[in-house]
């Protein structure tokens, strides 16, 4: 006999992308209506964990250096390629190249040079600081 969650995971069919369904709605996974239910705290959180483990599996991939850093400034990173996506944070060559090298406060200064510091204002200012500070 089939189960209710086979014949929903049928019936619905898995998307991965959000899509407008056909009354409109805002719907991802196997039939979820974000615009009435939307996604509780638990599932926010576990989406945001994945986020992380992939923002740092990234890191890690295009960065060789980036575990010989204090944890800090692993964090720093991490926050800024949650942010602005992997190509974004690669896009920052100064600084990249300052932190490579030891230069906390080039890089910190690079950080706040971007019109993503523009862009994000405060969250560039406590990144920049942790990054020129260290831990």
């Amino acid at each position: 006999m089939e189960t209710l969650r086979d014949q929903l995971i049928r019936y619905e069919g898995l998307r991965l992308k959000p899509y407008r369904d056909p009354s409109g709605k805002l719907t991802i996974g196997f039939g979820r209506n974000l615009d009435d239910t939307g996604i509780s705290q638990d599932e926010a959180l576990f989406l945001l964990e994945n986020d992380i483990s992939r923002a740092i599996s990234g890191l890690r991939r295009n960065l060789p250096y980036f575990d010989s850093l204090d944890e800090v400034r692993r964090n720093v990173l991490a926050n800024m390629a949650f942010n602005l996506g992997m190509r974004g944070l690669l896009g920052f060559r100064r600084m990249l190249c300052a932190l490579q090298s030891g230069d906390y406060k080039a890089a910190a200064g690079e950080m706040l040079k971007s019109k993503w510091a523009v862009q994000t204002g405060s969250r560039a200012v406590e990144l920049s600081t942790l990054m020129r500070n260290g831990g």
